[in-house]
């Protein structure tokens, strides 16, 4: 049929060729307008958002400003207030009402800044926020700074109260140590027993033996919490020095260490006590006689020595019993490696070895001991009766007879029998009569038993 219509197939070709070229260019210029007006309206939302991000960050640059004025605000108060507690002692009326307009305004600040923030109403002020952040900020700092220099005043003068307080404290502690030491020396002083000023040779009896017992017993404890003291600045073992000396008795609290040493001194200055010489190789320690004029020249010894300060009487008289007497008990008593651990020297030693004697606190204290022993000695001797002394060995039963504790809580801490640890202080006989000895118990179970 193309054959037979040739015009219209050509006709055909021809249209198909100007709609297949128009077809692209009405479709080009579609979308390209389009895209135009998209890109457009795109950027036109971008305006906005921009407008709205400006907004939101000026905002919050604002609400920023706002909490930092109310800080300030408080910190101001606080400072307000502190300042109107520091001026109340001592009453400042003119301090307290410049603090109390201070916390009124801040309060107003206060209250307009809950208004504004609730209505939405900034203040036109804020315009610049940064700037009113950074002087909120030195306001703030500057309220805290005022703060503690109000504090740091109420600090100074609570420490000078306290420092006035510690002073008058210490005051009366010195006046107590005073007191203390005045009472000490009067109850160990080398003044002379009042109630037997009077006595006489005929008349004695075991109630005066036990009185000078008692006075010599005080200057003993005295100097053990003497030499105790030295131990501790010379830093001893403490423990180890009481196990030391008594080995096999446990003792209740760490306190009864005291009566260990005790202990230990009275065994070295009553050694001997029983014989009329106190065990001196010189026989001419003892006062030569017998029978009544032995006794009335130990009782002549007794009243001459127990008032007598012996430091003074040892300078006066060197050479003589008592001298011997005390020398001998010293270098017993204080071995050479104790006196050179509290003194760092043997200087005391070598006066008593040359026949001169110490003028150190230490040696006073054990001079009044000795004295005191020493006239106990002569007294005993004075009686017309046989003179003993004794002590209870380790583990033996409690007789009340016979024996005195130490420590009351012994019996009270123990329900069953009780045995004897070590002896403290020496008992005396006295013809019939018995003097206790002083004992340290502790419970039977406690302590091994003894064939």
């Amino acid at each position: 049929m193309d054959s037979l219509n040739p015009n219209r197939s050509k006709f055909a070709r021809t249209i198909q060729k100007v709609i297949h070229l128009r077809t692209p260019a009405k479709l080009i210029n579609h979308c390209g307008k389009d895209s135009i007006t998209s890109h457009k309206s795109k950027k036109f939302h971008q305006d906005d958002d921009g407008d709205d991000d400006d907004s939101k960050l000026r905002s919050r640059a604002v609400l920023q400003a706002l909490v930092a004025k109310l800080f300030a605000s408080v910190s101001t108060i606080k400072a307000g207030y502190a300042e109107m507690q520091a001026a109340q002692n001592p009453y400042n009326a003119e301090a307290i009402r410049v603090a109390d307009e201070v916390v009124v305004r801040e309060l107003r600040v206060i209250s307009e800044l809950k208004q504004s923030f609730l209505k939405k109403q900034f203040d036109l002020s804020l315009s610049v926020p940064q700037v009113t952040v950074l002087l909120a900020e030195i306001q703030e700092q500057q309220s805290l700074m005022k703060t503690y220099e109000i504090t740091m005043k109420k600090l100074e003068t609570e420490i000078d109260l306290k420092e006035s307080h510690t002073d008058e404290l210490k005051k009366r502690l010195q006046e107590c140590n005073q007191g203390n030491k005045m009472m000490e020396k009067k109850l160990n002083s080398s003044g002379p027993l009042p109630i037997l000023d009077n006595l006489k040779l005929s008349v004695m009896n075991s109630n005066h033996f036990c009185q000078v017992l008692h006075y010599a017993v005080r200057s003993i404890r005295r100097f053990v919490k003497f030499m105790s003291s030295e131990m501790e600045s010379a830093h001893w073992d403490v423990d180890a020095a009481a196990k030391a000396i008594v080995t096999d008795t446990v003792l209740a609290r760490p306190t009864h260490r005291c009566f260990v040493f005790e202990s230990f001194v009275c065994r070295a200055m009553f050694e001997g006590f029983n014989s009329p010489n106190f065990s001196l190789s010189e026989s001419s320690s003892a006062p030569e006689g017998k029978g009544k004029q032995r006794r009335l020249l130990f009782f002549e010894r007794f009243k001459k020595l127990k008032s007598v300060n012996p430091i003074h009487f040892l300078s006066q008289n060197p050479r003589s019993p008592f001298g011997k007497f005390v020398r001998s008990k010293y270098l017993t008593l204080v071995h050479a490696k104790m006196e050179c651990s509290f003194f760092g020297n043997l200087n005391q030693r070598k006066l008593l070895n040359a026949g001169s004697y110490p003028e150190t606190t230490f040696f006073a204290a054990f001079a009044e001991m000795a004295k005191r022993v020493w006239v106990l000695h002569g007294l005993a001797f004075s009686f017309d009766a046989e003179i003993g002394i004794f002590q209870v060995s380790h583990n033996s039963r409690f007789s009340e007879v016979y024996m005195e504790c130490v420590t009351e809580e012994a019996f009270d801490a123990v329900d069953g029998e009780v045995r004897v640890g070590f002896t403290v202080v020496p008992g005396f006989k006295i013809g019939s009569s018995v003097i206790q000895c002083q004992v340290y118990l502790r419970p039977a179970a406690t302590v091994p038993a003894t064939s």
